[in-house]
């Protein structure tokens, strides 16, 4: 029955195999029908074919008479499979997405699979539905009932548009010689110790850590980007007081910017970000002396994307803190041997998104305005 279906390949539908079986993100049952039909037409039986491909040889048969009877693409193509009765009629999956997307019952915090299949019995003619029943259907419609996510919403409004297009502007004007650009923040750390050493790796074995572990306090690292230049700054600090924040800035001031005539600083509105920081810390001259090279520019409310920093910050907790860190003196070693490094690699941001943008892109979200023409004084 099988010598009646005999492949025989045009040289473009060999290529068109050649290139299934060849590798790529493929259906492994399309590249197991390719193999069959490349094995068929080089004059192998069915039965070594079926070993050969580790598929059965009713398989091996069906390939083959499509690809005789039809064409290469019905030959490759799935066929339809049957499946069994859906428990579930239209309404009633209806009722269950409705169920899932309200309040979950008093004295429960959240839906939950089991919850649903009993919500479900209780209000259909079913004796009893699976919780595999009950999760295939929320999967199909995206839903998971049992999860929630934190989202800051910032209200856009005329103060936020402000804020938004001058740090903008900042960023995408060409760079004002004796002027600077620099973005700035902080990131608190727990300093973690361990109470067990770790071993470390070998050929054949990944390092092993042990599960239980010491907290050994808390630290503070503030970091600075240079929007115009490949350049950051990273001090490590027992706290983020207003003291720090201000002696920080001292140092960027008298130090790495001592050329510079001014520094127009992007920052977000944490209370210790003000120019009250610098009188807490020094005597009034000195403190009017550093303020008078710094010029603040607040970030909007809920809009850290903003500030440059935010992309380093992200940079510097992925290369060098993702792991225990056990002091503060280990931290200020990791993280300057980290600054450096990213500085001598001249590792740079590229700002994409200028007023222009943000006026097409979130121009739907600008405050209502009334454009009203002025006419010439008389």
């Amino acid at each position: 029955m099988n010598i009646r279906y005999r492949v025989e390949l045009e040289e473009d539908e060999r290529q068109v195999l050649e290139a299934l079986v060849g590798g790529g993100s493929r259906s492994v049952r399309r590249v197991k029908r390719a193999q069959i039909l490349l094995a068929a037409a080089g004059g192998q039986p069915d039965d070594v074919i079926a070993t050969t491909v580790q598929a059965g040889t009713s398989t091996v048969y069906r390939t083959k008479r499509r690809f005789v009877e039809e064409s290469l693409e019905a030959a490759l193509s799935e066929d339809p499979r049957p499946g069994g009765q859906r428990k579930l009629t239209g309404s009633e999956e209806a009722l269950l997405i409705a169920t899932a997307c309200s309040t979950p019952p008093k004295g429960r915090a959240r839906w939950t699979l089991a919850l649903l299949a009993d919500a479900v019995v209780a209000v259909t003619p079913h004796a009893q539905i699976s919780r595999h029943t009950i999760g295939r259907r929320l999967a199909e419609n995206d839903l998971k009932p049992w999860q929630q996510k934190m989202w800051c919403v910032p209200k856009i409004d005329a103060e936020y548009v402000a804020r938004m297009e001058d740090v903008l502007d900042l960023y995408t004007r060409p760079p004002v010689p004796g002027t600077a650009v620099l973005c700035v923040d902080e990131s608190p750390r727990q300093l973690i110790g361990e109470v067990r050493s770790t071993t470390p790796a070998a050929p054949g074995r990944a390092a092993r850590q042990d599960d239980e572990y010491r907290r050994n306090g808390t630290a503070n690292v503030f970091l600075a980007v240079d929007a115009h230049r490949p350049w950051r700054g990273a001090k490590v600090t027992a706290r983020r007081t207003a003291v720090d924040f201000a002696t920080w800035m001292r140092d960027l001031v008298d130090g790495p910017y001592a050329a510079s005539d001014r520094i127009q600083v992007v920052l977000d509105n944490l209370s210790t970000h003000t120019a009250a920081a610098f009188y807490e810390t020094f005597a009034p001259d000195e403190a009017r002396r550093v303020l008078r090279k710094l010029e603040f520019h607040y970030v909007p409310k809920h809009a850290s994307w903003l500030n440059m920093v935010e992309i380093e910050i992200g940079v510097l907790a992925r290369q060098c803190l993702a792991r225990r860190i056990p002091d503060l003196d280990t931290l200020t070693r990791e993280v300057d041997a980290w600054r450096v490094a990213r500085n001598a690699a001249g590792a740079a941001i590229t700002w994409m998104f200028g007023v222009e943008q943000a006026r097409t892109k979130l121009g739907h979200a600008y405050p209502a305005r009334e454009d009203a023409a002025r006419e010439p004084a008389a």
